[in-house]
């Protein structure tokens, strides 16, 4: 099955909230399709805080950003026109995240404060969700490392913004697959 406006989208950040801190670097990909991607990297907003260990693991620096790094208004625009050339016309994007509630909460925060629009709306879905209801485990079996386990081949979250976009891509087209293989899946399919 093809999903095509499913949008696999991964942000690194300098720390854990947007009105607090900046969202340094944006990556976006087809869910169906990986090569087809989107990445940007932000200048960091004035009077924002940025946190040494959110930092050291995205390997990006304040200062560096504040030279090469896109003003985010125009960053925005940037994936808003992406969006629109690979989302199918009639369609809205849908945003696909590992731990969707922290990467749409710095994408929606960012796209209504500097173009005063969120092209994915006020929804997102959330990798780790929709394994614990695919698996049946607990939330707490949920993490990255757990999941990536029952997908041989899959890889751990590398903290660029694109490369983990299209890594989540894979792992949940996987998950995708996985769903259509459920009889009572396709018993509510067939009802629906």
């Amino acid at each position: 099955m093809i999903y095509p406006a499913y949008i696999s989208v991964d942000v690194e950040t300098s720390g854990p909230n947007p009105s607090q801190y900046s969202l340094l670097s944006i990556g976006a990909c087809l869910v169906a399709d990986p090569k087809s991607n989107f990445y940007v990297e932000l200048k960091p907003v004035d009077g924002t805080e940025a946190r040494p260990e959110a930092l050291a693991v995205t390997g990006l620096t304040i200062e560096e950003l504040a030279d090469r790094g896109l003003p985010p208004e125009e960053a925005l625009l940037h994936l808003e026109e992406w969006l629109h050339g690979v989302v199918p016309a009639g369609q809205s994007p849908i945003f696909v995240a590992f731990n969707a509630p922290f990467d749409w909460s710095f994408v929606n925060d960012y796209f209504y404060r500097f173009l005063g629009r969120n092209p994915f709306g006020h929804t997102a879905l959330d990798i780790k969700a929709f394994y614990m209801g695919l698996r049946r485990v607990e939330w707490e079996a949920t993490r990255m490392h757990r999941v990536v386990a029952h997908y041989p081949g899959s890889r751990p979250l590398t903290h660029h913004a694109l490369n983990d976009a299209q890594d989540q891509a894979e792992l949940f087209r996987r998950m995708l697959d996985e769903m259509e293989q459920l009889e009572e899946w396709k018993d509510g399919r067939m009802e629906g």
